[in-house]
């Protein structure tokens, strides 16, 4: 289920209100090796899952920057936004990564309205992600992001 919001108003009523979960996402060894690629971070506990089973966590796991790069395409399954002109990924205050993501695993990303602030030509709005592994005990990613939407 998304929430949808309209115009940069509509989003002063949402602070404090939880927006819903994305759908599941494998996270399988081809997206690791493809995020190893493109960021040049080969590092065995990602990307040698024979190595990897000797590690800590008995099994490669993915990056948590990989994780995080999720949010965009995960959010836009949580939130809609109409009538502004555009929006940007403005950055993150804070990020944590409390527990792995295994490959093999299936990930979803939940939002929340963090706050809500004025800004020249439209709207700062904080979000509280947090990713969660299926039948997990934590969160992998807890990250409050930024985005900024113009009208």
């Amino acid at each position: 289920m998304s929430t949808t919001v309209d115009g940069v108003e509509g989003f002063s009523q949402l602070v404090g209100t939880h927006l819903g979960f994305s759908d599941w996402v494998h996270i399988d060894q081809e997206r690791v090796d493809l995020f190893a690629d493109a960021t040049g971070d080969h590092q065995w506990i990602h990307v040698d899952p024979e190595r990897a089973k000797g590690g800590p966590f008995g099994g490669p796991i993915a990056h948590g920057y990989l994780t995080l790069s999720l949010a965009p395409v995960l959010l836009g399954q949580v939130l809609t936004v109409q009538g502004v002109s555009f929006g940007v990924n403005y950055g993150c205050n804070k990020v944590r990564f409390p527990a792995p993501v295994p490959v093999g695993s299936t990930l979803r990303l939940g939002a929340e309205v963090g706050g809500v602030e004025l800004v020249e030509g439209g709207v700062q709005v904080s979000l509280e992600l947090t990713f969660e592994v299926r039948d997990a005990t934590k969160p992998s990613c807890v990250a409050q992001v930024v985005y900024r939407y113009y009208r």
